[in-house]
C-alpha cells in the first residue's frame, strides 16, 4: 500500500507537539491510531513500525513523547547515552504534562478527515502512554506492546496509579508480553492481568510470546525478534479490526 508521511505541528496547550502522520493514499480504512515511541522518540526504527501498522490501511500518528524541553526534535541513539536521555525525560515529566499532551495527540487526529474510528498502541513506556489513552471515551481500542511501569505506576516523574484507573477504560484493551521481559516478569503480569479483571474489564486480550524479551519488536540490536513481531503486529492488526 502507498503511505503518505507528512511532519505535524499538533497544538497543545503550552506549545506544540512534534509528529508524524502516517496515511494511506487511498484513504485506507477510516481509522485513525496513535502510536506512542519507546523512550527514544521518533527513531527510524519505531518510523517503521508506523508505517507497516499503516500499511494494513490505518492512518497512524506518531507524536513525540517529550516534546517541550531539550529532548523536543530529538531522536536517541540506541547506546547508553540515548537510554540515560531518555530516562531522564520520562523522570522530569509529570503524569499530568503526559496528560495533557495525550488530550491533545487524540483531538488532533480526531480531526483529521475521513476519519471515524480511533484506537492506540504504543511500546515500552508508550504502552503505558497507550494504556492511559484508553480512558478516553474516543478510543475504542488500544493494544499495549510491553508496557513499562504499569504493575508500579512507574512512568514519569511521580506515581502515574493507571492500573488504580482501570475501570476508566472504555474500550477493548489487548496487552502483548515477551516471557522473558525482565521489566515486566511472570508476577507483574500476573499483578496487571488481576487487576483489570478485579475492575470490571471483559472485552481483554492478553498475549505472551514465548522467548520474547524487552523490546522484541524493535528491530534494531540481539533483542529483536523478527518471527514473534510478525505474529504479534498480526494480533494486533486483527484486534483493532474489530475481530
Amino acid at each position: 500500500m502507498k503511505l503518505r508521511e507528512d511532519e505535524v505541528r499538533i497544538p497543545a496547550p503550552d506549545g506544540t507537539i512534534r509528529g508524524i502522520l502516517i496515511s494511506p493514499v487511498d484513504g485506507g480504512r477510516r481509522h485513525g491510531v496513535v502510536l506512542y515511541t519507546d523512550i527514544f522518540q521518533l527513531t527510524e526504527s519505531t518510523l517503521r513500525t508506523a508505517r507497516w501498522l499503516a500499511s494494513y490501511g490505518f492512518v497512524v500518528c506518531v507524536p513525540e513523547i517529550y516534546p517541550h524541553g531539550e529532548l523536543a526534535g530529538v531522536a536517541l541513539e540506541f547506546d547508553d547515552a540515548g537510554k540515560q536521555a531518555g530516562m531522564a525525560g520520562a523522570a522530569a515529566t509529570a503524569t499530568a504534562r503526559f496528560d495533557t499532551d495525550r488530550v491533545a495527540v487524540v483531538d488532533f487526529l480526531a480531526q483529521q478527515p475521513g476519519l471515524d474510528r480511533l484506537s492506540a498502541t504504543g511500546f515500552c513506556i508508550g504502552g503505558h502512554l497507550a494504556f492511559r489513552a484508553a480512558f478516553d471515551p474516543r478510543v475504542e481500542s488500544t493494544v499495549c506492546f510491553y508496557p513499562t511501569g504499569l504493575q508500579d505506576g512507574k512512568l514519569g516523574a511521580d506515581d502515574a496509579g493507571s492500573l488504580a484507573r482501570a475501570a476508566d477504560v472504555g474500550g477493548r484493551l489487548m496487552i502483548v508480553f515477551g516471557s522473558r521481559d525482565p521489566h515486566v516478569p511472570a508476577d507483574a503480569r500476573a499483578r496487571i492481568v488481576t487487576a483489570l479483571y478485579e475492575a470490571g474489564l471483559t472485552d481483554l486480550e492478553l498475549h505472551v510470546f514465548a522467548g520474547g524479551e524487552h523490546a522484541f519488536m524493535r528491530d534494531v540490536g540481539a533483542r529483536h525478534d523478527p518471527a514473534l513481531s510478525g505474529l504479534a503486529m498480526d494480533a494486533a492488526v486483527s484486534f483493532l479490526d474489530g475481530r
